[in-house]
């Protein structure tokens, strides 16, 4: 598939799409009498792309599409995903950006777009270089979430670090340390850089020698981590918190 061209399906991510106007839509593929053709998200942002709609009869679209649970739709879309990163030296405030460094899974990096856009945060950093790209897959997981969050990719991760530093940013790493404190017990407030790393692999040392606080998530069971997403979750949401209390 030719670069910047993508497909996504289901109800909630196709919606996210249509709605943003953001992309060019290529097709919008229907299926009779599916849950899409009742959908009232659907059904509302239609009528700005009726050029592009095809009907299919569920035997047609089911040869075709089969294989996936589409709920009835799906939308072929061509645009930029990523962005570049902006400066924030004017600007004040709870900015909270999240670093993730060699994360190559592309269901992992889809679940924390969705978590990220639900948990407030102002944007995604991730590297050109051992990272997975926002692919179909990582879209679908995002179950649209992508459209909502600013998506930055970067070439020298730990270059942008020293730069956001620079810009007042505090810098804190999610790492399993004696250093560390526990997750709830670390400042979320102000401009802050959370950085997440790989479940094998961690975080770059050199990116890691960057950091101004480590934080961590203790264990009680018998296994020793978390699914990356599933702390970065934690993680967030814990700042969420304490912006809200």
């Amino acid at each position: 598939m030719p670069k910047d061209q993508y497909t996504i399906f289901g109800i909630n991510g196709c919606a996210a799409v249509l709605e943003s106007r953001k992309y060019k839509i290529n097709d919008i593929l229907i299926q009779s009498g599916s849950p899409a053709e009742r959908d009232g998200k659907i059904t509302h942002v239609l009528g700005y792309h009726g050029g592009h709609i095809q009907f299919l009869n569920s035997g047609q679209f089911k040869s075709k599409f089969g294989k996936w649970r589409t709920q009835g739709i799906i939308v072929r879309f061509t645009g930029k995903i990523e962005k570049n990163l902006p400066s924030f030296k004017n600007k004040s405030g709870n900015i909270g950006l999240l670093v993730l460094d060699r994360i190559k899974d592309p269901q992992n990096l889809g679940q924390i777009i969705r978590t990220a856009e639900c948990a407030g945060i102002s944007g995604i950093i991730i590297s050109t270089h051992d990272s997975c790209d926002v692919t179909d897959t990582v879209m679908q997981v995002s179950q649209g979430a992508f459209v909502q969050i600013p998506i930055y990719k970067v070439g020298n991760l730990h270059q942008t670090v020293t730069n956001l530093k620079n810009e007042e940013f505090w810098v804190i790493a999610m790492e399993n340390s004696v250093q560390a404190k526990a997750w709830h017990k670390v400042d979320y407030t102000g401009k802050v850089l959370i950085i997440a790393g790989s479940e094998g692999r961690g975080i770059k040392k050199l990116v890691l020698d960057s950091c101004d606080f480590l934080s961590t998530i203790p264990m009680q069971g018998k296994t020793d981590s978390l699914n990356v997403s599933a702390a970065v979750s934690a993680v967030l949401f814990e700042r969420l918190r304490q912006l809200s209390s």
